[in-house]
C-alpha cells in the first residue's frame, strides 16, 4: 500500500504538468473548433460548419497535399544525408575526440536561430545573388536561375538545412550501440560491404531511423515560418493556413484545422510505430 502510495507521489508532478500544458490546451483546441464565428467575434456554439469546409473545400485538400508532399521529400532527402553522416561518424572516423569534434561541428548551425538561418539563403540563391553571379560568371549558363529562391525548390532546401541533424543524432545513436563483432562475423563470412549494409547495420538502425522520422515528419507537417519566407507567399501548408487564419481572426477554423492536422500527425505517427519497435531504442 505504502508503495502504492509512493508512486503516485511521484508520478503526480509530472501528471499535474501534462494536464497543464497538455490536455487542457488540447481540450480547449477542440472545443474551440465547434465554435462559430464572424468577422469581429467567437460565438459559443456546437456546430459542424468548420469541419465542413476542412474537408469540403478543394482548397484545403491541396494544401495537405503540398504539406505531405514536403514532408515526404523533405524526409528522404534528410534520411540520405543523415544516414550516411551518421554512418561516417559512427564506423569511419576513429577516436572519442575526432568524432566528437565533428559532431559539434554538424551542430554549429544550431547555435543562430532558423530564421537567421532562412535569411542567410536569401542573398545566396537570389537572382542576383552569389549562386547565379558563380553560375554566370563562369558561363555554366547565361540567364539567371529563377528557380532557386522564392520556390518549393527553396523550401525544400531550407527545410533539409533546417532538420537534417533531427535525423542524424538518433541513428548516429543506434549506430554507437552496435556490436562491432557482429560486422566482424559477417565479414568473416564473406559479406561485402553492401551486404553488411543491408543485413546487419540497416536493420539494427531502424528504432534510429524511426525517430528521426517522428521528428522530421511532424516538424515538417507543423511548419510554417519556413513556407512563408522561401516560398514568398507562393507556396502553402497547412501551417501556413492556420497561421493566416490565426491573423484573420478565424480562430474556430484555425482551431478545426489544428484537430485534424494532429489527428494526421498521429496516424502518420503510429505507423511508424507499428512499422518500428523504437522501445528499443529508448
Amino acid at each position: 500500500m505504502r508503495g502504492a502510495v509512493t508512486s503516485w507521489l511521484l508520478a503526480a508532478p509530472l501528471a499535474l504538468v501534462l494536464a497543464v500544458f497538455l490536455v487542457v490546451p488540447l481540450f480547449v483546441l477542440v472545443v474551440v473548433s465547434f465554435y462559430d464565428y464572424d468577422s469581429v467575434r467567437l460565438i459559443p456554439d456546437f456546430v459542424f460548419t468548420n469541419y465542413i469546409e476542412v474537408f469540403g473545400s478543394m482548397v484545403t485538400w491541396r494544401t495537405y497535399a503540398k504539406t505531405f508532399s514536403f514532408a515526404a521529400t523533405v524526409w528522404v532527402i534528410t534520411l540520405l544525408i543523415g544516414f550516411w553522416i551518421a554512418y561516417y561518424l559512427a564506423f569511419v572516423i576513429e577516436g572519442t575526440g575526432k568524432r566528437t569534434l565533428l559532431f559539434l561541428i554538424c551542430t554549429i548551425p544550431f547555435w543562430t536561430s532558423n530564421l537567421i538561418r532562412m535569411i542567410a539563403w536569401v542573398p545566396f540563391l537570389g537572382r542576383n545573388g552569389l549562386l547565379n553571379r558563380a553560375l554566370v560568371g563562369s558561363g555554366a549558363i547565361d540567364q539567371p536561375l529563377e528557380f532557386l529562391l522564392f520556390s518549393d525548390f527553396a523550401v525544400i532546401l531550407a527545410f533539409v538545412h533546417l532538420y537534417t541533424l533531427f535525423m542524424v543524432v538518433p541513428i548516429f545513436n543506434t549506430m554507437m550501440r552496435i556490436d562491432r563483432r557482429l560486422i566482424e562475423a559477417a565479414v568473416d563470412a564473406g559479406a561485402g560491404f553492401w551486404r553488411v549494409l543491408w543485413h546487419v547495420i540497416l536493420p539494427l538502425c531502424k528504432p534510429g531511423i524511426a525517430i528521426g522520422s517522428i521528428f522530421v515528419i511532424v516538424l515538417v507537417m507543423g511548419d510554417f515560418a519556413t513556407v512563408r519566407l522561401m516560398s514568398g507567399g507562393q507556396s502553402a501548408s497547412v501551417g501556413l493556413m492556420i497561421s493566416n487564419q490565426i491573423s484573420l481572426l478565424q480562430y474556430p477554423a484555425a482551431a478545426a484545422n489544428a484537430v485534424v492536422l494532429l489527428a494526421v500527425v498521429l496516424m502518420m505517427v503510429a505507423a511508424i510505430l507499428r512499422v518500428v519497435d523504437i522501445r528499443k531504442e529508448l
